[in-house]
């Protein structure tokens, strides 16, 4: 009876290491292949609102594997990811930026494996660049996907 409490417990565990996101919100899915047990293959999309910069939100797409594995959250999802951020709003930075920093980050696979985005600023241009990629603890990918929002000369765009 011991063993199949400690395998309850432990799928518990990773049910919400796996389900834990940052600040996205689902915009959408598609199913890209059925799956007979499970959920389909789908991508989704999801949107996260910059935490430091009033009115850029970013939307990434990404795989997400289904079927058994992808149920119970062992699946370990593909690393390609695409972004683009936009002006949602009226821009202002009520603090100065650090001139990179990660704004957002989830899980892709149970322990070992995460999507990463990074704002980066381009003082020069007055602009705001922002980078997803993967990594994983042994071999990461280059995988990677950029977009840049353009800031007004009349915007403030201290940084650090």
């Amino acid at each position: 009876m011991r063993p199949l409490r400690a395998w309850l417990l432990l799928g518990g565990v990773l049910s919400i290491l796996a389900c834990s996101r940052a600040d996205a919100e689902r915009v959408g899915e598609v199913d890209t292949a059925f799956q007979w047990i499970g959920p389909n293959h789908k991508i989704v999309v999801d949107a996260f609102d910059d935490p430091r910069v009033q009115g850029v939100t970013c939307y990434v797409s990404r795989a997400r594997t289904g079927g058994i594995s992808g149920a119970i959250g062992l699946a370990e999802d593909k690393a390609e990811a695409s972004i683009a951020c936009r002006q949602v709003g009226p821009i202002s930075v009520p603090q100065p930026l650090p001139r990179q920093e990660e704004v957002f980050s989830e899980r892709m696979s149970v322990l070992f494996k995460r999507l990463r985005i990074v704002r980066m600023v381009d003082v020069q241009r007055h602009a705001l660049v922002y980078l997803s990629y993967s990594d994983k603890l042994i071999d990461g990918s280059p995988q990677n996907a950029i977009t840049a929002v353009p800031v007004d000369r009349g915007t403030a765009l201290p940084v650090k």
